[in-house]
């Protein structure tokens, strides 16, 4: 993660591991998307392994399950969303129990199953993430504070207090949405290409200062 900002202002970017693992699963699990603004499945992809709920019970009770298992994982996104609500030293799925998912034990069933598959993507994904953080990081930080300069030029004025955090994970389309009240997941692509990272924060920016 790195932080870009003054003592008024504050950015922060990252590619939060508990978001990883939360979208993996999504897609391992072969869960309907339950976010709004609903975000893209994962690139690069992931197969799904497992398609909702075991088909006991029939039909109806299929679709409770798969109903309950998709608000359990609503419930672990937004928690892994909130950066304040992330534990501290380590992730928020903990192996081998996910003593995290003690109150939603359909959804711990499914992440005892399929947690090492969904770890070994986020980690390559984590890796190629910091690479491009490491070769990139000075013109990543300009993207953040150039744009803020210059609608403090344009206000004649410095900004006042706000903060952003920005959380960039790799998705099959290409794009920005909010999850939180100060957090929006940004695609990689978005963020790889400078000038639409740029034209697209703007008029947060604007929105902001």
């Amino acid at each position: 993660m790195f932080v870009e900002g003054t003592l008024r202002w504050q950015v922060t970017e990252d590619c939060p591991w508990d978001l990883l693992i939360a979208l993996a699963l999504r897609d391992l699990a072969g869960l309907d998307n339950a976010l709004e603004p609903a975000l893209p499945r994962v690139a690069p992809a992931v197969a799904p392994v497992l398609r909702g709920a075991p088909q006991r019970g029939g039909g109806a009770a299929t679709l409770a399950a798969r109903e309950v298992l998709q608000t359990q994982w609503r419930a672990l996104f937004d928690r892994a969303a909130d950066r304040e609500r992330r534990p501290i030293g380590g992730p928020l799925l903990q192996p081998p129990h996910f003593a995290a998912l003690d109150r939603a034990l359909e959804l711990q069933d499914v992440v005892l199953a399929l947690h090492d598959t969904a770890a070994e993507w986020a980690r390559e994904r984590r890796a190629e993430y910091a690479r491009a953080s490491i070769e990139h990081h000075a013109a990543r930080a300009a993207d953040i504070v150039d744009v803020v300069h210059e609608r403090e030029h344009d206000l004649r004025r410095q900004a006042g207090y706000f903060r952003l955090d920005i959380d960039v994970l790799p998705l099959a389309e290409r794009g920005a949405w909010i999850v939180g009240p100060h957090t929006v997941v940004v695609s990689s692509s978005l963020r790889d290409d400078s000038g639409a990272f740029r034209e697209w924060f703007r008029p947060l920016v604007a929105a902001l200062v």
